[in-house]
């Protein structure tokens, strides 16, 4: 597929991946419509997409607002004129003992990672199921696969990301419409505080540059793929918790053990 002149939506525009994405789909020739919920951040990367010739319109939206999705696809057909893909890509994510984890922050987690793309979603596919054509691409991540500990409840969301991708393609088959499910592994972004980085420094986690992650994203959404998984061995670990749980539990065993000292927050 030829990116150039698509309409897209992309949330999380301004985070570590969402703003290679918007850079790298600016320069394919796509027409953006950039969601975040900083208004100053959200300006300056249109400015910067102007400066090299691309177009993007931004929408400031706060997805903790139970209607803000509505609103925000409402928005972007008006702006864009149509969409064509909708890149679903904000996420919150802690690093935290879930016993530690306040009961507003988990209602929080899965109003943005899990409800705010299925609501987009769902605003958007009458329309693309009308034209029969267009894409839904979810960015879930490999804990999504595997649950991994002091992530419960970002792996509760991002299971439930890829649920909902697998459940959508299947429903959609037989028409012109994509469903892309990308699980990148860990990734250098804003969202890892102090204690994430410390851990992963501690247990030897492999982390990746946002903007390589940005061109895998790409190169699945111009090939159409069902399922995409970035980075090896984590992606035959994704595979094989599907089939023995039990084994990459105990491979887990000392990971755990080490991340355990950096994930409480009552830890001096």
């Amino acid at each position: 597929m030829l990116l150039r002149g698509k309409k897209i939506l992309l949330t999380g525009a301004t985070g570590g991946i969402g703003r290679h994405l918007a850079l790298q789909l600016a320069a394919e020739g796509a027409e953006l419509a950039l969601v975040c919920f900083d208004a100053e951040k959200l300006q300056a990367l249109a400015a910067e997409i102007g400066t090299q010739g691309g177009k993007a319109a931004v929408i400031v939206a706060d997805f903790t607002h139970a209607h803000a999705a509505e609103g925000v696809a409402e928005a972007a057909m008006i702006k864009l004129r149509g969409v064509d893909i909708l890149i679903n890509n904000a996420g919150i994510l802690d690093f935290i003992m879930f016993a530690e984890q306040e009961p507003k922050r988990i209602a929080q987690m899965v109003q943005i990672n899990l409800t705010v793309p299925m609501q987009l979603t769902r605003a958007l596919l009458p329309g693309f199921m009308a034209l029969n054509s267009g894409q839904i691409v979810n960015i879930g991540s490999m804990f999504g696969s595997i649950g991994f500990p002091h992530h419960a409840c970002y792996s509760a969301t991002k299971f439930g990301m890829r649920g909902f991708s697998q459940a959508l393609r299947r429903e959609l088959a037989g028409r012109d419409i994509a469903v892309t499910y990308v699980a990148p592994r860990a990734v250098k972004t804003p969202l890892n505080d102090l204690a994430t980085a410390a851990m992963q420094k501690a247990t030897g986690t492999n982390v990746d540059a946002p903007e390589a992650v940005a061109e895998k994203i790409i190169a699945a959404i111009k090939r159409g793929n069902g399922d995409v998984y970035i980075g090896q061995p984590e992606s035959f670990f994704a595979w094989l918790n599907g089939f023995l749980p039990a084994l990459v539990s105990m491979g887990l065993k000392k990971k755990t053990a080490i991340a355990a000292h950096y994930a409480s927050r009552k830890q001096p």
